[in-house]
């Protein structure tokens, strides 16, 4: 019997006059991730991409999972290809159905004609091959309402397809469809998820990483690697660029009032990530703040921070809760990474009683004590990247 994936796509059908070129990303996408798993012919028609194994040796369920992973799929689902005559689908049907019904009280039949040469309607099909299913599985009934499973039945262009349980895919944009930007990416639990929900929207990240060795350890550096890699599953490969900003620290330190340390620390980080950003082709700077949740997110704060550079700021947790920010950490699997005990350059010098409000002339009396030129070109003469590869 042969087995193939379904993969449909979704808000690029609505594109027009462009959906050939998103559609054209995401078969490229597709392509280059199949190459990992074995030989595959891979086609679109319908809405769907069609991924068909071309011999035993090609790994169905690798496959699967990282088409899971790819966004501007929206469901996927392994289908049983047979042609396009009832006796075949019915015949189809109950030598492959069976096994996605194990252990389950209730289905239902879903069918669609895509080909309306096809004699039968789709409630005549679903009709036949559910008597073919209650034949084939006695213990198990019809609930058209709230079935344990959908057994859905598709006559397309290339022939019939039988699939039971529709799975949902990475949804989104194809990754590189809405251009490049620059992840600010920390050790902790929110801008990986940032960067996962820009890259679903379609930007292709590149990662900016600050440390500050010896106050921060190798150990974090490798953490925020590990979440790079993590990510890279849906985005693709991700340079990471990579500065140190100890000598800023400690020259704050030495030379400003303690509650202002956080603002400006940002202010450096921010002008120098633009910097970087603009190096490398980069239109917009990716943030995982949420308002309000530290002293450095309140309004004031990101205000102060935001007027330090030209480049758009995109903030995708800004309105998320902790709790929520965690689901996405948890579904991605950067979780358990993230909270690993190992410091990032803001836990370092962290001031007592931060300023939760800041005036920018304030800001700018203390940032003014320091040559703020002279030390982000001397922060960026740091800088070395580290090109995350992909692993599908």
């Amino acid at each position: 019997m042969k087995e193939i994936l379904l993969c449909k796509y979704g808000e690029i059908v609505l594109k027009g006059a462009n959906r050939k070129s998103f559609e054209d990303m995401l078969s490229r996408e597709m392509k280059k991730r199949a190459s990992a798993y074995g030989n595959f012919d891979i086609y679109r028609a319908q809405s769907t991409i069609y991924i068909e194994p071309k011999d035993e040796d090609a790994d169905m369920d690798g496959m699967f999972a990282a088409a899971s992973k790819v966004f501007g799929i929206v469901a996927i689902a392994r289908a049983a290809v047979c042609e396009k005559n009832m006796d075949a689908i019915a015949h189809t049907a109950k030598e492959y159905v069976p096994q996605f019904l194990e252990g389950k009280k209730t289905f239902k039949v879903e069918s669609k004609r895509s080909d309306k040469a096809f004699a039968l309607d789709s409630m005549e099909i679903s009709r036949d091959i559910g008597g073919v299913i209650l034949e084939a599985c006695p213990k198990i009934r019809v609930d058209v309402h709230n079935p344990d499973v959908i057994v859905k039945v598709e006559i397309r262009e290339f022939g019939a397809y039988i699939s039971a349980g529709q799975f949902k895919g990475a949804g989104g944009m194809p990754v590189g469809s809405n251009g490049k930007g620059l992840l600010l990416l920390s050790g902790g639990i929110d801008s990986p998820v940032a960067g996962w929900m820009l890259a679903k929207r379609g930007v292709r990240l590149d990662a900016i990483h600050f440390e500050s060795f010896p106050y921060t350890s190798e150990r974090a550096r490798e953490k925020v690697l590990e979440l790079a890699q993590i990510v890279s599953e849906y985005a693709g490969d991700i340079f990471v660029h990579v500065v140190s900003l100890t000598h800023i620290q400690e020259e704050l330190v030495k030379a400003c009032e303690e509650d202002y340390f956080t603002l400006l620390l940002r202010r450096y980080m921010m002008t120098i990530a633009e910097k970087v950003a603009r190096e490398k082709g980069c239109m917009a700077l990716i943030t995982g703040e949420s308002l309000g949740q530290v002293a450095s997110q309140t309004m004031q704060a990101l205000g102060v921070t935001d007027a330090a550079v030209n480049l758009p700021v995109f903030r995708p947790c800004i309105g998320m809760d902790k709790e929520e920010i965690v689901t996405i950490a948890r579904k991605i699997g950067t979780f358990e990474t993230s909270i690993q005990p190992y410091e990032d350059c803001c836990t370092v010098f962290t001031p007592r009683h931060p300023r939760t409000r800041p005036d920018l002339e304030k800001v700018l009396v203390q940032e003014n004590k320091l040559d703020f030129n002279a030390l982000v070109e001397e922060a960026m003469g740091t800088l070395y990247t580290v090109h995350i590869k992909a692993e599908y």
